[in-house]
């Protein structure tokens, strides 16, 4: 029997998507601390702002961030676990880069 690799295996998964969620609670601790930076240095440089602008940088700040955050931790999930290991090239012998 052959043993279960990268996110097959349910204990690595247990263990890869526990670490992946840790990482994205602590990025969106530091998201909130980018939005704070972002409405601070809105109100320093055009003075107070109405309340639209404050949400549709709030939400424009921390989900551009998340989603950031999320695609790299994604890589860093399949990385760390072997699984981008596990992929075949079918192209490889079709492919000539020596041109």
């Amino acid at each position: 029997m052959t043993r279960k690799q990268a996110l097959d295996d349910p204990q690595i998964a247990a263990t890869a998507w526990r670490r992946f969620r840790r990482i994205m609670a602590w990025m969106a601790l530091v998201g909130a601390g980018c939005v704070a930076v972002a409405l601070a240095a809105l109100h320093i440089w055009s003075g107070p702002m109405p309340i639209h602008m404050i949400i549709a940088t709030t939400l424009g700040v921390w989900l551009t961030f998340m989603l950031g955050t999320g695609l790299m931790a994604l890589v860093f999930l399949s990385s760390g676990t072997g699984h981008d290991a596990q992929v075949m090239d079918r192209l490889k012998d079709e492919v000539d880069f020596h041109d």
